[in-house]
């Protein structure tokens, strides 16, 4: 019998040590990093909007897009109005910004119509990077400035913090902007200090077409972003963090919609974690590389509230082997470093959030959120196709 708890708290106490501590690192460097120097101005950009049914918000996000404080002839703003059967194509041209439409019933999904803008791009021969932004999203006027300084010092792809829009609109998405706080600023600012690939988030990036020519643009999955970001660590290079320029977009508050999303976004992520982690660590381990392990052990960290629900497991398991056999001990006191290590990873993204005392109040209802987090686990559907979010009315 004590052998089979010893497993058992072998095979609990192994992914949390190893998440929380990971956390805990990305955690302790999470200060803020230096701003490089202004750029030349010079660099041209193809700013590409994905659209599939937007016709709601486009002429808002262009709105925001020609705000940027860039030289208007070196910058364009393309929207690839995608396998829609409304007026997003129209409403773009009318905003200022030239429209790509694009009609494939076999080949669906963002990560066909990126791959389509970036070869109109290509074959137009005017642009030296591609910038990607949301549908849905605003974005700071130094978006462009942040890429070209950063290119300018050899980055050849980079990705801006991607917010969170709608942060007041209910509880649901002010634990959503904790949430990205954590994962994107924390993780991206440690990340970026020690000189790993932050990642691609899908959302308010840049890559060369430098870059495109030496690593094609080939994802198509569930996790596009993520896929592609993967794919540039292991061709060996390294996506740098822009700290001070963002893309926000709009978060889901209705929870029929945040379970749809959420259900899709786990899906590809777990998709990744199949394929990918066993080859990014044979990779890291042969170069050697650290970008490789580094996103490894992202992968492997799974979303928070599952470290969470693992940590909570080996708390109680850990605690009522204590009870029986005091020689369990050990793991309890594990448990209670790795609760330790969480709590000052979500303290360090709520300050980061700027929500201030609201968000504490909020965080009380975590309990809830994971008991919603548990029912999506029993649930799995796989599908590449470009499902449009929901848009909720302001």
């Amino acid at each position: 019998m004590s052998t089979a708890v010893a497993i058992l708290l072998i095979l609990l106490a192994t992914p949390a040590v190893v998440s929380c501590v990971y956390l805990l690192i990305l955690t302790i460097l999470s200060a803020s990093i230096p701003t490089p120097k202004p750029s030349s101005r010079t660099l041209r950009f193809d700013v590409i909007v994905p659209a599939h049914n937007e016709a709601g918000v486009i002429q808002r996000t262009i709105a925001s897009l020609r705000q940027l404080d860039w030289p208007a002839d070196k910058f364009r703003i393309l929207v690839v109005a995608d396998n829609c059967n409304d007026d997003t194509a129209t409403l773009a041209r009318n905003s200022g910004a030239e429209a790509l439409v694009r009609n494939d019933e076999t080949r669906r999904g963002k990560g066909y119509a990126l791959q389509y803008a970036f070869s109109s791009s290509k074959k137009n021969e005017w642009a030296d990077a591609v910038v990607v932004i949301d549908a849905d999203a605003e974005v700071s006027s130094n978006l462009l400035e942040a890429f070209a300084a950063r290119i300018e010092l050899g980055a050849m792809a980079v990705q801006a913090h991607y917010g969170v829009l709608n942060t007041w609109t209910s509880w649901r998405t002010r634990l959503i902007t904790i949430a990205k706080a954590a994962f994107h600023i924390v993780r991206s600012r440690a990340r970026e200090r020690l000189r790993v690939s932050c990642g691609i988030r899908g959302n308010g990036w840049c890559v060369t077409h430098e870059l495109l020519d030496k690593v094609p643009y080939q994802a198509f999955s569930l996790t596009e972003d993520l896929e592609y970001g993967i794919t540039l660590g292991q061709a060996g290079y390294r996506v740098h963090y822009a700290d001070e320029a963002h893309s926000d977009a709009e978060m889901v508050s209705v929870e029929h919609t945040a379970r749809r999303q959420r259900q899709r976004w786990e899906d590809g992520r777990f998709q990744l974690i199949r394929a990918k982690t066993l080859p990014l660590l044979l990779h890291a381990l042969r170069q050697p590389s650290k970008i490789c392990l580094d996103l490894a052990l992202d992968l492997m960290v799974l979303p928070l509230s599952y470290v969470v629900m693992n940590v909570i497991a080996l708390l109680i398991l850990g605690v009522l082997a204590t009870l029986w056999n005091p020689l369990f001990v050990a793991s309890t006191w594990i448990a209670i470093a790795c609760c330790t290590a969480l709590l000052l990873h979500v303290a360090r993204g709520w300050q980061l959030s700027g929500i201030g005392i609201q968000g504490l109040k909020d965080l009380a209802r975590a309990p809830g959120f994971l008991l919603w987090k548990m029912q999506l686990m029993v649930k799995r559907r796989e599908s590449n196709e470009w499902v449009r979010t929901e848009r909720e009315k302001s």
